[in-house]
């Protein structure tokens, strides 16, 4: 029984890492190719996945916790920031990131809020700047210049939008992970990221409602295309990580969730056809060296915290 439920648990966040990445890698063709407006995507993403995580927990355990979050001030109050800023600040920033440029640089870019994690703890001196720290912030600056230059000192080889929101983007997940954990002590993640998500959404659409989308444009693939981003590519993602914390270590769960950039670098590069030049693999390469020395990290207290996010970068 426990090896049936280990083997689950891998199915459950294998699965769930790949769908966000090549969730990723569709939006892409939504914004290059169907003309969808990243305001409009974010917010439609973000209702409807919200409502769905809701729905999810209301046929499940304690159901009740939907309603009790919002009890306290104690509670309500950082969960409505939490979805304002936190939740709302990454999906838009990593959507734009996507929208610049492509969803391979996009979330490598935001797989970078782990070093970010790392100044906060040392600049608040409640960490010491270790070897492996060090080594970290090594390969995230090397990756990051390969990847973005293609080893030219004089030129990007993205736009420098999509690296600016993907920067944002990394800014955004991190405080996303630290700003979540007293939340997730107290409730349920479903009820937390859904309720989160629903915020973010209620708060973008004041920018752009999802009443005013241009659905005279859209056709079958488009609309399949937007099931799979906002169905596989955000509830179902989340919901199959949740369910696997259940029967594997948050360690094998981050190891497993680099499978994320892994899938969103390889649908760019062979669906798409996205030029990726020697030197971005190299730095490619440097990222996922970073996240492997962090997966494998169990002695430092800010990866610990770290772990405790609903989920890594989305």
């Amino acid at each position: 029984m426990i090896k049936t439920n280990r083997l689950k648990g891998f199915i459950l966040v294998i699965t769930g890492a790949i769908f966000w990445g090549v969730g990723g890698t569709v939006s892409g063709q939504l914004f290059k190719y169907q003309s969808i407006d990243v305001n409009w995507l974010v917010t439609t993403r973000l209702l409807i996945a919200g409502l769905l995580l809701l729905s999810v927990k209301l046929f499940g355990k304690d159901r009740s916790q939907i309603i009790r979050v919002w009890k306290h001030r104690s509670t309500a109050i950082p969960l409505i920031i939490f979805g304002a800023i936190g939740m709302l600040g990454v999906q838009y920033t990593y959507m734009a990131s996507i929208s610049y440029g492509n969803a391979a640089v996009a979330t490598l870019l935001q797989n970078l809020s782990p070093v970010m994690i790392i100044f906060y703890f040392i600049l608040r001196k409640q960490a010491v700047l270790t070897k492996r720290d060090l080594m970290i912030m090594v390969l995230s600056i090397v990756g990051c210049f390969f990847l973005l230059t293609n080893g030219s000192i004089t030129q990007l080889s993205v736009s420098s939008l999509a690296v600016f929101w993907g920067v944002l983007s990394g800014v955004a997940a991190a405080f996303y992970t630290l700003y979540a954990v007293e939340l997730l002590k107290k409730h349920s993640p479903i009820v937390i990221v859904g309720w989160a998500m629903i915020i973010g959404g209620i708060a973008l659409s004041f920018v752009h409602p999802i009443w005013q989308g241009n659905f005279t444009n859209f056709t079958v693939k488009t609309f399949l295309f937007l099931a799979f981003v906002i169905i596989f590519g955000t509830m179902i993602a989340f919901w199959f990580f949740i369910a696997s914390l259940q029967s594997l270590t948050p360690k094998e769960t981050s190891l497993l969730g680099s499978l994320e950039p892994l899938s969103a670098v390889l649908t760019t590069v062979f669906w798409l056809k996205e030029s990726f030049g020697i030197f971005q693999w190299v730095g490619t390469a440097c990222i996922f060296g970073m996240l492997l020395l962090l997966a494998f990290n169990t002695k430092t207290s800010l990866h610990n915290k770290a772990q405790e996010s609903p989920y890594g970068s989305i």
